[in-house]
């Protein structure tokens, strides 16, 4: 039997009491059976690259072996998360996650148990790939979740704000407690960690069928409505700007390690990408809770132009106050860009093929990453002085002058038609 789930009304922009706000969003009715298993279900994914990146630096004493490992999850992830995000649609989010996160768990045991055992390097990729192709896409399928619920709603940009800042609170929270448990308990605890939070969170999260969207099993329409969300135009350009920002993610991840051990304080690694989390959660705070008059593309623009500003003298730290201070910056650029994309992800792709666009978004920031990883940790090897960071840098100005040439197809279709190429709107109805 399908999953009913019903549409808030749309809100009257001009009476003041309906202004989105955090306040509103979160009355919306039933949104905190899906938020705070949501919430639980999504913590691991910021401990995963972190507790390869420790464990297998602890293992083989380089940062070219861990980056290389955790870029190999990194990649998997982003190749298996759009098919993953489609069969949801498809399929139902339930239908896809009990078994995801069985297999998650298993692999990331097992990556571990041979990282310990001194496996050759083959060995550790061989185990990466399904651990990463296994990531539970919580975030996309929340966002799902929102969008069935809200609709059309002046509550969407607040939502994507809302998703921005959890996201970012689990970045805050998940490196310090990857950093604490490998450094203080065990090399090897951080990923144990992940793979028990990924395993009970997501099923958690799966026990919640009533807020799932809905799942349509037309088929004469079938073969329109699954066409991948990759063929709208607008989203291929959202997949360049979030691989530079996955850059970010992933320079910073390696280079602050680096950073850290070298001036002996290790445990300093989380605090300072706490403090880079911590930007980005409180300006995707703000973002939320701006009523905003300016479109989205060119939010993203200007946004995105900061980030890449910002990020460009990350280098140029050699000492921590310094450092934390440009990392709060350049997470404080991350949310709107971030979140602007995901708000236009919600004019650019129909509700059928929304859960596999957010999950190519995330693919992309996980891709991206990964390959920051890998050439950031080449660098700490042979170069050290911070050269890792010169990857943000190259990441973001690269997908910047992607955005900036291509920024009209960020444009909009009208609902009512079939979205480009491919990519088809719910049947006609009366009110299209």
């Amino acid at each position: 039997m399908e999953n009913t789930v019903t549409a808030e009304p749309a809100m009257n922009s001009t009476d003041p009491s309906l202004r989105p706000g955090y306040g509103r969003l979160l009355r919306t009715r039933g949104a905190w059976t899906f938020l705070l298993p949501g919430f639980a279900a999504r913590q691991p994914f910021a401990m995963l690259t972190l507790s390869i990146v420790l464990l297998v630096r602890h293992t083989t004493g380089s940062y070219g072996a861990a980056g290389a490992a955790a870029a190999v999850t990194g990649v998997s992830m982003a190749l298996f998360a759009p098919y993953s995000g489609r069969l949801a649609d498809r399929h139902g989010q339930r239908a896809v996650l009990v078994p995801g996160v069985l297999v998650h768990a298993l692999a990331a045991l097992a990556l571990t148990a041979l990282a310990l055992a001194h496996a050759p390097l083959w060995a550790l990729f061989a185990a990466a790939v399904p651990t990463g192709a296994s990531v539970p896409q919580i975030g996309p399928m929340v966002r799902a979740r929102w969008g069935v619920k809200l609709k059309d709603s002046p509550l969407m940009t607040t939502a994507a704000a809302f998703e921005s800042v959890t996201d970012e609170l689990t970045f805050v929270l998940g490196p310090l407690l990857a950093t604490a448990l490998c450094t203080a308990v065990d090399p090897a605890a951080g990923l144990v960690a992940e793979a028990t939070l990924t395993l009970l969170g997501g099923l958690l999260f799966a026990a919640g069928r009533s807020t799932q969207p809905p799942v349509s099993r037309d088929g004469g329409h079938a073969r329109v409505r699954h066409a991948s969300a990759l063929r709208v135009p607008g989203v291929r350009v959202l997949v360049a700007v979030f691989l530079g920002i996955g850059s970010v993610f992933g320079g910073m991840q390696v280079s602050l390690a680096a950073f850290s051990e070298s001036i002996g304080h290790p445990g300093l690694n989380g605090v300072l990408y706490g403090v880079f989390a911590a930007g980005n959660m409180l300006s995707g705070l703000v973002c939320g809770a701006v009523a905003w008059r300016t479109s989205p593309r060119r939010r993203l623009v200007l946004a995105y132009t900061a980030l890449a500003l910002v990020a460009s003298t990350l280098w140029t730290a050699h000492s921590v106050p310094v450092l934390g201070g440009l990392g709060l910056l350049t997470g404080a650029c991350i949310a709107p860009s971030l979140i602007t994309g995901y708000t236009l992800v919600e004019t650019l792709v129909p509700a059928g093929a929304r859960t596999e666009a957010f999950t190519w978004m995330t693919g992309a920031v996980a891709f991206g990453q990964a390959a920051a990883v890998t050439v950031a940790g080449q660098l700490e090897d042979r170069l050290g002085d911070g050269a890792g960071f010169l990857v943000p840098m190259a990441g973001t100005v690269l997908a910047l002058a992607v955005l900036v040439a291509l920024r009209s197809r960020l444009a909009a279709r009208p609902r009512g038609r079939a979205v480009a190429r491919g990519v088809g709107h719910r049947e006609a109805a009366a009110v299209d």
